[in-house]
């Protein structure tokens, strides 16, 4: 057998096996912002994978086959959740400003599974900090991990 022949068939093998990509079994709640950035991604991957098609990529259009069957299952199972207006507890999309006992503040926005990015101040609805939060007020104390965290304002949009 050649080296070529091992090489192809090797790559063969490796597409095959991409895998899915894991869905959580948690409700998938979505803002606003969450949906659209379902929908961005969908439009992107069906033009990604129309270009890969064009171009015979067998390998991209694994990938990308995998990318838009996660994103299609999210959309499908996504659940749009707005905050109620004026609410004075902590619920999905809101966000909170917490400060710890040494007096550093930290603000959360609670979102969904797929739009939370801690670095940027977005965690997720099933994240120990925003199961703390749940259902408190501003005053109220949530303890995560041992450390105890003020709730000192709400928002409704974040």
């Amino acid at each position: 057998m050649s080296r070529a022949f091992t090489r192809e068939e090797d790559r063969e093998n490796a597409i095959a096996g991409v895998g899915e990509r894991p869905i959580s079994q948690h409700r998938n709640l979505v803002t606003e912002r969450g949906l659209a950035m379902i929908e961005e991604n969908l439009a992107d991957l069906r033009d990604i994978l129309a270009k890969a098609e064009r171009r015979g990529d067998r390998e991209r259009i694994a990938l990308v086959s995998r990318d838009l069957r996660y994103w299609t299952a999210r959309r499908e199972s996504a659940e749009l959740s707005v905050p109620e207006p004026g609410s004075d507890v902590i619920r999905f999309g809101m966000g909170a400003t917490l400060e710890a006992e040494d007096g550093k503040k930290v603000h959360w926005k609670i979102v969904g599974e797929d739009e939370a990015d801690p670095s940027k101040g977005s965690i997720s609805h099933v994240s120990p900090m925003a199961i703390a939060l749940f259902g408190k007020k501003v005053g109220d104390v949530a303890t995560v991990n041992g450390k105890e965290w003020e709730i000192v304002k709400l928002s409704a949009g974040g």
